[in-house]
């Protein structure tokens, strides 16, 4: 996915992204849906390139597994972070937007049992439906996002950012201790 949308002129930024870092349970209200306790620091996990969609691409439909969409918050990467600090890590965002990460839930139980890791539940292709990003400058607080999913004119999903356990600076400064962010990276910041 070598451009990437960005809504401030409808024109596409000209970034490679070379992943997608995401945290797992990063609202106490989906841990306990899951019946996962809650974790001590962000549960991170990468989507390859390949995993990402863009949302106004076709999405081939899983048959074989239980599939299970989950709503996020994504963050734009525009400048390389690695152990970052708070500012650095503030001034590296690009732009915010929504993604979905599907989930192979009947494949993801098997694989925990296992002790496995999850790649094939959380990373196969097409499993990271982004949409395009809103310029930081052009957002409220990141602290006050609210947002929600809407199918078939039914609400499926709302959160707000408020809400999470780990913050969106902080889950930057955590992620690029273990991972360089690159500029065209996403972060998916969890699912309420």
């Amino acid at each position: 996915m070598p451009l990437i949308p960005v809504l401030d002129d409808q024109n596409l930024v000209d970034l490679h992204c070379s992943k997608a870092v995401c945290v797992g349970r990063n609202y106490a209200d989906h841990a306990a849906e899951l019946n996962n306790p809650v974790p001590i620091e962000p549960l991170l996990f990468i989507k390859p390139e390949s995993a990402l969609l863009a949302f106004t691409q076709d999405l081939p439909v899983d048959r074989q597994h239980a599939v299970h969409y989950e709503l996020e918050l994504t963050v734009l990467i525009g400048h390389t972070l690695r152990a970052a600090t708070a500012a650095e890590a503030e001034d590296s965002i690009l732009g915010i937007g929504l993604g979905i990460d599907l989930t192979r839930r009947d494949l993801q139980a098997i694989l925990k049992d296992k002790g496995h890791p999850w790649e094939k539940a959380k990373a196969f292709d097409g499993s990271g439906i982004i949409t395009p990003f809103v310029p930081l400058e052009e957002m409220p607080p990141l602290s006050d996002i609210g947002f929600s999913l809407m199918i078939n004119g039914e609400r499926r999903q709302q959160g707000h950012s408020s809400q999470m356990i780990t913050p969106i600076i902080d889950l930057l400064v955590h992620a690029s201790e273990y991972f360089t962010l690159n500029p065209g990276d996403i972060v998916f910041t969890g699912t309420p």
